[in-house]
Formats: structure tokens, sequence, C-alpha cells
């Protein structure tokens, strides 16, 4: 299995494709298989590890980039012959090697980063078998083995009884997510928020966040471990998802979820897959929508929504839909097509 290497497996906070890559190993190791993890050498894992990175190139920025990615793929197709597939949780760079072995390849589209990537999966479509990680965000030009849902350990997740008293952002602090739109909500509604999550935008940051920031009505907690996640979640009234592109998925809606916490949301990308309105949270399309929405999330029943998350985006369920998977790829002389979804709705 090739995971990122710009966090450690499984990451300390931010990190969601190697937290993906890590939950998946630890599955299939579980379940009785031999796999080997490419990831950096400070990763905690079941797994065989084999590591070129010593951490994450995010986290020691002395650390080239570039080479160390060359140097962490090339050494997953130098043994590729070993395995009986290959599982990229990485991103579109290793599909190039993928003409060169023999052992087929599972590549796990953890969303575009831009149009300009995708020439780059189509070039590679008739070799490798692609994963989506929700129906929304398959691309129309790429062929698809399956989209199979991320799922989470939910034990390391406890109900939560809202408590807390306020509302929750959790995410990347960046324009597309919604920072200050979560802001305004939470003005409006009367409630007092609190923003977690690393700054990925500096500029937006300070513009239309740290203004707000009082300690009391809008209060930052910083990038938090996957403790602190949980607290934060289950104590929260709702999490804030007011997100401003179409989201490929969202761990955190599905964390969220899992405590029990509704999610309110805008209904961009993987979110009408995710969130089930009246149920979990609420959909809405503008600021007013979400104070409505907030305001009637006390009337949904929070072991319902925590069951139903659990029954959906269980990290048991995922490792199921890939072992499947990767069992139907090893069957098959040619890339695995399929035009529904291998997840459960």
């Amino acid at each position: 299995m090739l995971a990122s290497i710009a966090h450690r497996v499984p990451p300390r906070s931010y990190g969601p494709w190697e937290q993906v890559a890590s939950t998946l190993a630890e599955g299939l190791v579980a379940r009785g298989h031999d796999v080997t993890l490419f990831a950096t050498a400070d990763s905690l894992t079941s797994a065989h590890l084999h590591a070129v990175a010593p951490t994450g190139y995010e986290e020691d920025l002395s650390l080239d980039a570039k080479v160390l990615e060359a140097l962490h793929i090339a050494a997953v197709f130098e043994r590729a012959g070993e395995f009986d597939v290959v599982s990229n949780q990485f991103d579109f760079l290793p599909l190039v090697f993928s003409r060169l072995t023999t052992t087929p390849v599972v590549t796990t589209v953890h969303g575009f980063s831009s149009e300009r990537i995708v020439p780059v999966y189509r070039a590679y479509d008739d070799v490798v078998h692609y994963v989506a990680i929700s129906d929304a965000d398959r691309h129309p030009d790429l062929g698809y083995a399956a989209t199979i849902h991320h799922g989470i350990e939910v034990e390391r997740f406890a109900a939560g009884a809202g408590d807390g008293g306020y509302l929750l952002f959790l995410g990347r602090i960046h324009p597309d997510k919604g920072t200050a739109t979560a802001i305004e909500v939470a003005r409006r509604a009367g409630l007092p928020l609190v923003v977690a999550g690393i700054v990925q935008d500096e500029e937006y940051f300070a513009d239309a966040v740290a203004p707000h920031l009082d300690g009391h009505a809008v209060t930052y907690a910083g990038p938090v471990g996957p403790a602190e996640r949980e607290r934060l979640l289950g104590r929260a009234l709702a999490l804030l998802h007011l997100v401003d592109f179409d989201e490929p998925f969202g761990l955190s809606v599905v964390e969220s979820l899992v405590t029990g916490t509704p999610v309110v949301a805008h209904p961009r990308g993987s979110l009408p897959e995710l969130v089930r309105p009246g149920v979990d949270g609420f959909l809405v399309t503008d600021v007013a929508g979400a104070v409505d929405a907030v305001r009637a999330v006390g009337g949904l029943d929070r072991a319902r929504c925590r069951a139903d998350a659990i029954a959906r985006f269980s990290a048991g369920r995922m490792v199921a839909d890939y072992e499947r998977l990767f069992a139907e790829v090893v069957a098959s002389p040619s890339p695995v097509r399929a035009s529904g979804r291998t997840a459960p709705s």
C-alpha cells in the first residue's frame, strides 16, 4: 500500500489521505492479509513498513518533497512483483509507473486538485483500476472499478451529548471550506463557534477569521489531534460544513455523525451522499437556511444519527469493500469497470 508522505501514517492531526491509508492497512492486516505499507519512517502500523522519508515533508520543511516522493514511489514499483496488488492511496504520480509492472494497480482518487492533473489519469485509464471516494467525484472522462466511501474506526469516537453549547467548524481554514460563513451563521444564531483545523490560507485567516476571535463568541482551537477531535465533535450542537467547492468526501463530516452530532452543510460534491436531511443534519443553500437548520438540530435524534453513521461509514465496511475489489482485480486480466457504487447507501 502506497501512502502519501506529506504526513506520518496515521497523521498526528491533519492528514486525511494518510488516515485512510492507515485505516485500510490496519483493517486488512486484521483480516489476515500480508500488507506492506510504504510510508514515512515514523509511521505506526501493524503492517510491514517500508520507508524512504524519515518523516512527513509537511512536518519537516527542510526535507525536499520532490526528491522524497520520487524515491518513495520508485520503491513501491521496484518491489511490485512481490505483491498481488498495489493499492495507490497517494495521487497521480504513481500512475506513470503502472505500465512497467504486471501487478495490478488500484488507485483511490482522493479528489482532483486541478483539471490539469486529469490528463495523467486519462492516459492510464486502460491499465489502472480507479476507485472514487464518492459518486459526485467521478470524472466523466474516466472509467471506475467502484465508488467506495471512506470508513473510520468508529470505536474511537464515543457518543457525544452535544452539551457544550457551541457550534463547530473543523477542517482546513481556507476560503473553500467556508470558515467565514460558519462565523456568520453562528453570529446570527446567537451561539458560540469553535474553529479547529490547520491554517492553509494565512491571508484568509488574517482577514476573515482572526478579527472575530475573542475567546467567547469565536474561539480558535488550532490543529487538533484525535482525542481533542472526539471531544470537540461530541460536545458540539452541530458541525458547520458550509463548503464553497465540490467536496470529494469529508472525513470530518463522518466523524461528526459517528459521535451523534448533526451536520449542517451545503449540498456541494459528496455532501448529499453523506448527510441525510432530517436524520443526521440538514443541507442548506444560504446563510439564512443554515441559521434555521441550526435552530432545528435539537429536534434530531443523536442516537439515530450515530447508529446510521456507524452502519454506513465503519472501517469494517470500507475494508470489506476494498477486499472484495482487490480480489476481483487480481482475478481480472483487464481493469475492472463498474457503473454502480460498491459502498452501501
